[in-house]
């Protein structure tokens, strides 16, 4: 409470700010450079500033007391090509945006991987957007696996609910998540701990490929991704927003809705949202026991945007329980619930049917509060972002006593991030900061698997941009320390986890450039060296990890992982078609991974817990490199504008440097993949009724992944499977607003049985009816979504 005060009474302070700031006046309206008319509902938005507004039914817009300088602004329209211009404001203006119709747009603004926001274009690390509309036109089971579509993302999930980002077969905490402005820390370092971000509210998702430890620190070196939720209201407005969906192989239901408006500069947001779901089934398996999972979401903000800049205060809380799937069948092939206790026996459809877990399940609250704040100071800007977050993770499997907490995790984090942005001059842009967290981990299970810990992190960095002719430069270096303090457990008698203290140094640096050709062809090009410390399992593990077959030991011995990547790729536009390749190789030195180890006689290393048998694995390293390519090609015949035929490949590689039983394969690398989708596109423009209506055709082939660790079976080779998917919508409007879109989406409509190489729960046990190991993924599945905007003026 004394923490929440602190930031209050920051907040209260900032928003009493009163800076001899020059402020002007921002007029104009968005046209179709076609016809000359005025394009209702067009969106401005000026990110830096957390500003945004839309077009009225003449196209005009206004802001009003802005801050002069330079800011970035960012005009855009369904079904026409988006306006980004860094636009120097010494009085006030009044401008004409011309937008062209277009079937395909490649460029907006990002803030993911940069100090301030920034044209994709003019991004030399690949980012990857998924916006609000195109998440609805996903079917998913969560945001991660929605983010799947994208070339070069894949996930580890351990059923629908338990989904890990992988970039360019880098996963766990090696990526980063961004959520609400904060670094989301919960247990990212285990397989069935999942991302705590809720689906509904995010608006838009940006990811990042490539080594980012130059604006985020450790544990960057695959990438990040940046869940934005808090999307401004224009002044004057209040909305709100319905949302429904309906899945029919698992019987998943969720709703959510949201209320946010502008008065006077006066902001606020807040929404509520759940899901319920049972256990999934597939062509192989039949109903999945226990795969069912629940979740109850809240969040809140409130903010100020003056002429001074503006103060947001953001609350939320994640609540979910899932079920944990452990595959034990009989000998028929029916699943049983409570395995190895007294009220043993088979699952009944109504355990099927049931939204509730059962033993062994998941409970996880992930609760924030944010501080973010941008203030204007003599020609330059500071920015502010506090965070305080809580992560309780609580597991149960004793049937015999339900209520038992066999493991609780209790991790609480102070985030900070303060950035100092220099008055813009010829071009350049520069900006510097500090940055890190603090963190405390508590155990208040009857078990433990990692210690007691706690964490200090802190990091200094300075980034630059410059602009020379068709060259956009960035770069900057940074030096990070993280300190690392493991305390003594004990188990009975026994000293379970020695004390120990690591201290982790280290310096990162990224360098690159993008160059456009006229109208055609972008060029980019980057080089990044980034670092993860090696995190609390691999450091001190000691325990067996339920739902695998692994007792795992960590080594508190370990050094931080170095990588060094270097990306290149390129963008080709034309009438007919849009091409990009990124090709890219990362040297990682201090690779970390796990083996089993051998007992003296040679066999293998068994620890038996409660008639439980677990094979023993310790954490180790050495050097790897990972190289490979992602390829996109969208065709869209002129003037068939209405027709989309859009193709991607990705492909990632990744060796150790030394063989192990005459092995040299990393570990759970996704398998290369094609995706392709024949897209039908109606009513782009303003209609009276119907608008952007839409039918697509998708195949999804997975290739076999042969180049698999199999070294001391701790993964197997996968075979290849093809999916067959589609989808359909529209939305429907009412004098040139949107009052309802409504989505179809259709999942494996061949009700495929496949397991997917980074599906966890392939490792299950097996069926002794088939004689198959593990269980598989989810078989076809139809998605109904429902969603309701709604707006009204603020008097």
């Amino acid at each position: 409470m004394k923490k929440l005060l602190f930031l209050s009474v920051c907040f209260l302070l900032v928003a009493a700010v009163s800076a001899q700031t020059k402020t002007v006046d921002f007029t104009g309206s968005v046209i179709n450079s076609i016809d000359k008319l005025g394009l209702q509902g067009a969106n401005i938005f000026i990110p830096d500033l957390r500003r945004g507004t839309s077009a009225d039914a003449n196209g005009k817009f206004q802001f009003k007391d802005l801050p002069a300088g330079w800011h970035l602004v960012e005009i855009s329209y369904s079904g026409f090509n988006s306006v980004i211009l860094n636009i120097e404001f010494k009085s006030d203006i009044e401008e004409v945006f011309q937008l062209k119709p277009t079937v395909a747009e490649h460029n907006e603004v990002v803030v993911t991987g940069v100090s301030s926001a920034t044209s994709l274009r003019k991004v030399t690390t690949p980012v990857v957007v998924m916006r609000k509309q195109e998440l609805l036109q996903t079917g998913s089971t969560n945001i991660i696996e929605a983010l799947t579509k994208k070339p070069g993302i894949s996930q580890t999930s351990t059923g629908p609910a338990i989904s890990k980002p992988v970039i360019r077969g880098l996963g766990y905490n090696r990526v980063v998540v961004i959520n609400d402005g904060l670094r989301q820390e919960g247990q990212q370092w285990g397989d069935e701990h999942g991302i705590e971000v809720d689906e509904y509210s995010v608006q838009k998702a940006e990811i990042l490929k490539g080594p980012a430890s130059l604006m985020y620190g450790s544990d960057a070196i695959a990438g990040v991704v940046n869940f934005i939720s808090n999307v401004p209201v224009a002044e004057g407005k209040l909305k709100a927003n319905l949302f429904g969906n309906y899945q029919t192989n698992n019987r998943q239901r969720g709703f959510s809705g949201n209320v946010a408006g502008n008065k006077n500069g006066f902001l606020f947001n807040t929404y509520a949202s759940f899901k319920d779901a049972a256990d999934y089934k597939n062509a192989e398996d039949g109903y999945v026991f226990n795969s069912k999972f629940n979740e109850r979401n809240a969040g809140a903000m409130l903010g100020l945007s003056k002429k001074w800049g503006y103060s947001h205060l953001v609350f939320s809380t994640f609540n979910q329980k899932l079920g944990l799937v452990e595959g034990e069948r009989d000998n028929d092939g029916n699943f049983i619930k409570y395995g190895g206790s007294s009220f043993e026996a088979v699952a009944t459809d109504d355990d099927f049917r049931s939204v509730v877990p059962s033993i062994p399940y998941q409970h996880i609250t992930h609760d924030k509060i944010v501080s973010d704040n941008s203030l204007f100071i003599r020609g330059g800007k500071l920015n502010l972002n506090v965070g305080l977050q809580r992560n309780q993770r609580r597991e149960y499997g004793n049937a015999e006593d339900p209520a038992e907490q066999e493991l609780y995790f209790d991790l609480k984090t102070i985030n900070y991030n303060v950035q100092y942005h220099l008055k813009q001059i010829n071009d350049w842009k520069v900006s510097f900061g500090l940055s890190g967290m603090n963190q405390q981990n508590t155990n208040k299970g009857a078990e433990a698997i990692i210690p007691d810990y706690s964490l200090n992190d802190a990091g200094a960095f300075v980034f630059l941009q410059k602009k020379v002719k068709g060259f956009d430069f960035s770069g900057g270096v940074r030096f990070d320390n993280r300190t690392v303090n493991g305390k003594e457990l004990l188990e009975g008698p026994d000293v379970k986890f020695n004390a120990f203290e690591r201290n982790f140094s280290n310096l990162s640096a990224s360098a690159g450039f993008t160059y456009e050709f006229p109208k055609t062809v972008l060029f980019r090009f980057n080089v990044a060296r980034g670092f993860r410390a090696p995190n609390m399992a691999e450091l001190s593990s000691n325990g067996a990890h339920e739902g695998t077959n692994r007792y795992e030991v960590g080594d508190n011995g370990l050094k931080s992982e170095i990588s060094f990547q270097a990306d290149a790729g390129i963008e080709l536009n034309s009438e007919h078609l849009t091409l990009t390749a990124s090709l890219f190789h990362n040297n990682i030195k201090n690779y970390i991974f796990f083996e089993k180890q051998s007992s003296v006689a040679g066999n293998d290393s068994i620890i038996t817990i409660d008639g439980e048998d677990f094979y023993l694995f310790r954490f180790v390293q050495q050097d790897a490199r990972l190289y490979g390519l992602e390829l996109s090609l969208d065709i869209h015949p002129h003037p068939l504008d209405w027709l989309h035929f859009e193709n991607s490949f990705s492909f990632v590689r990744g060796l150790l440097s030394e063989r192990l039983e005459g092995n040299k394969n990393i570990p759970f690398i996704p398998a290369a993949r094609v995706l392709s989708e024949l897209r039908f596109e109606l009513f782009h423009r303003q209609q009276k009724t119907v608008r952007n209506a839409y039918f697509k055709l998708e195949l999804d082939h997975n290739f076999a992944q042969k180049n698999a660790f199999t070294t001391y079976n701790t993964e197997t080779a996968s075979s290849s499977f093809t999916l067959l998917n589609a989808g359909l919508g529209t939305e429907f409007q009412k004098n040139g607003k949107t009052i309802a879109g409504i989505y179809f989406v259709a999942s494996n409509l061949a009700d495929v049985a496949y397991q997917h190489h980074l599906n966890r729960l392939k490792y299950a046990g097996e069926n002794p009816a088939t004689g198959k190991t593990g269980v598989y993924n989810m078989g076809r599945n139809f998605s109904i979504k429902l969603n309701v905007p709604l707006e009204f003026n603020w008097k």
